[in-house]
């Protein structure tokens, strides 16, 4: 039996320690959110935030994980969180399937450096956008600043 936190909710799982945080998500907990791309923590499809950083939930063992786990549900279901915003207003996604990840990863950027230069941005931005959405997801980290000011 493992506790977890997810977006605020208190849940008592039925699972293998070693089990990825991924799978609890997807499978046991019905929060298809977050995606599955690589499976080895590369592509950042998987992200989520654990006590506000980003982590590869692919890889993270669900009995490893001792913070809150937030994921693209429980950033705003109304999509009224600033990079939410920014990813609409700025036409971000494409195919859409890492945008939930690569949201995650820019929300929790944004909480650890609210005013994040391009430097800090590509330092910072590991996940991989395959239809190359790359310019625009720059200008929308830029608008939610602006937002978020």
């Amino acid at each position: 039996m493992v506790s977890l936190t997810v977006n605020g909710v208190e849940h008592r799982v039925e699972v293998e320690e070693d089990m990825p945080l991924l799978w609890v998500l997807r499978d046991v907990l019905n929060m298809t959110g977050t995606k599955y791309g690589c499976g080895v923590a590369a592509c950042g499809a998987c992200t989520v935030m654990v006590d506000g950083k980003a982590e590869r939930s692919c890889a993270l063992p669900v009995g490893a994980v001792s913070g809150k786990v937030t994921t693209i549900e429980g950033l705003s279901a109304d999509r009224s969180h600033p990079v939410q915003k920014a990813w609409l207003a700025e036409q971000v996604p494409q195919c859409g399937y890492c945008q939930s990840g690569m949201i995650m990863a820019v929300s929790a950027l944004l909480e650890s450096n609210p005013r994040p230069t391009d430097a800090d941005i590509d330092a910072a931005l590991t996940n991989i956008c395959r239809c190359g959405t790359y310019p625009r997801i720059r200008q929308a980290i830029h608008k939610a600043v602006e937002v978020r000011s």
